[in-house]
Formats: C-alpha cells, structure tokens, sequence
C-alpha cells in the first residue's frame, strides 16, 4: 500500500518534507533526528530502578 504524503511538512523545522528524505526536508534534519535517537533524546521517563544488591554488599 502506498505511503500518503504528510501534509505536515517536516516534523522538525515544518519545512515541506522532500520524497528523498521524507518525512524529513533535507539530510540534515533527517541526521538530526537520528542524533537525538543516539543520544537518547527521545526516551520516556520511567520508574526508577531498584538499587542492584551486588552494589550494596561490600
């Protein structure tokens, strides 16, 4: 099935989204988003971990 287009634009800058990089307008938003994916930019705070008992015994 094919992708409809986004009528958004860029979910970055809103720029029109380009076929070659779409969603994304150009290369550099496209290299944006995956920095902030590799630098966890994106994650969900969760609840905290309990404390490792490894650690704790010394």
């Amino acid at each position: 099935m094919p992708r409809k287009s986004d009528s958004k634009g860029c979910p970055l800058c809103g720029s029109p989204s380009s076929a070659e990089h779409g969603p994304f307008c150009s290369r550099g938003c496209k290299d944006r988003d995956l920095l902030k994916w590799l630098g966890e930019g994106y994650r969900i705070p969760g609840p905290a971990a309990p404390p490792d008992p490894e650690q704790s015994s010394g």
